[in-house]
């Protein structure tokens, strides 16, 4: 029990106490407390007891000068540690994944862990790490990585660290970690000569379930998830439209069957799997990259062309450019949850505007010259 919760002065700045009842015995001790400045941020800490703890104001103030330089550790932090069980970054992702099963990018982002994280992180702790661990991840594995790749690699050590903290098995990491600015503006897209050559490529090739999926991703803009996940039930023909399960918002969505997604669903074989695309053993396909590339590659793309993603980026490029389809509805055929994402595309719209825009000069001269013709031929007449 506080027998005076008022501060009194000590001969030493920023040490204070406050009377209090002894512990194991009779009257009153003093509790000692410092006050300090850290980065700006003011901190006032409990440094312990006249009898317990042995406090006086000459040990509390070399306690003060020890957490403004950094040496010493909080009470709390002390205690902290005492009761944190290392996890280590391998300890924390093994049961990171253990936690998210259903994480599609969990086998991407378990490469990028055992290739750029692993060796010299596995064994650390989230609090033990300092800035310049992470210069020598820069360094030795990340040197002429793209600034994507460098993004996607320091965010899977932040989200380690981040789901540790969570979880309340640390502290995690105790600096933010920069990371690069990446463009994301940036949109694939094909000419027309070649798009031609890469429709005649997917019709002569002789892998027609992947040619099929390369043409809804033309003609819808879908993922490739959405569509390998499409089953016979969420094509709607009688109402024109196309349900699409766990889109990447996460949200179911619903967009419009458009006469050419149609064509390719009906000449699809029906099979005793429920899905449209199926493994012979009528499972879900997982996967066509490989078989997406040999047809991308047959029609002589660029290497850096993205077989499915691109075609996504085609099909939002077309429609933007067209000056038909305004953000809103582009948007929502894209599913894109967050609008700014479909704002890559909005440079296309206003370049049409700006093109139609500039057609108004030549018609407002023609109308002038029209008149001025008409004019002339009635003073002619005269």
């Amino acid at each position: 029990m506080v027998t005076s919760n008022k501060r009194k002065k000590t001969t030493y700045p920023g040490v204070f106490y406050r009377e209090s009842k002894r512990i194991g015995g009779s009257g009153t001790e003093k509790v000692y407390y410092i006050v300090f400045k850290k980065n700006g941020k003011l901190f006032e800490e409990k440094v312990g007891r006249q009898y317990v703890d042995g406090m006086t104001p000459a040990r509390a103030n070399r306690i003060r000068s020890d957490r403004i330089e950094g040496r010493r550790l909080s009470r709390k932090e002390i205690r902290q540690k005492k009761n944190e069980k290392i996890w280590t970054f391998d300890q924390l992702w093994e049961k990171y994944k253990e936690d998210r099963p259903e994480n599609k990018s969990l086998t991407t982002d378990n490469g990028r862990y055992k290739n750029y994280l692993k060796q010299l992180f596995g064994d650390k702790k989230p609090s033990d790490v300092v800035s310049l661990d992470i210069q020598r991840l820069k360094k030795q594995k990340l040197d002429k990585k793209s600034p994507q790749t460098i993004k996607h690699v320091l965010s899977l050590l932040t989200r380690i660290a981040n789901y540790g903290k969570s979880e309340g098995l640390n502290t995690g990491i105790t600096f933010k970690i920069r990371k690069p600015v990446v463009d994301n503006k940036k949109t694939e897209d094909l000419s027309p000569t070649e798009l031609k050559t890469l429709k005649e490529k997917i019709e002569e090739s002789d892998d027609i379930q992947a040619g099929n999926v390369m043409k809804l991703a033309l003609y819808t803009g879908m993922r490739r998830g959405e569509i390998l996940k499409l089953k016979h039930e969420d094509v709607d023909f009688h109402r024109g439209f196309i349900h699409i399960r766990e889109p990447k918002g996460r949200i179911s969505q619903t967009i419009p069957l458009n006469e050419k997604a149609q064509e390719v669903f009906q000449s699809i074989p029906q099979t005793s799997s429920s899905y449209i695309f199926s493994n012979p053993d009528g499972s879900q396909m997982k996967n066509v990259t490989k078989r997406e590339n040999k047809i991308k590659e047959a029609a002589g793309l660029p290497a850096n062309f993205r077989a499915l993603h691109g075609l996504r980026h085609v099909f939002a490029s077309m429609l933007a450019s067209s000056g038909n389809v305004d953000m809103h509805t582009l948007q929502k055929l894209l599913t894109h949850k967050d609008p700014r994402m479909t704002q890559r595309y909005s440079y296309l719209r206003d370049e049409t505007l700006r093109n139609v825009s500039g057609l108004v000069g030549p018609l407002v001269d023609q109308a002038v010259n029209e008149v001025v013709d008409q004019e002339k031929e009635t003073v002619q007449k005269k």
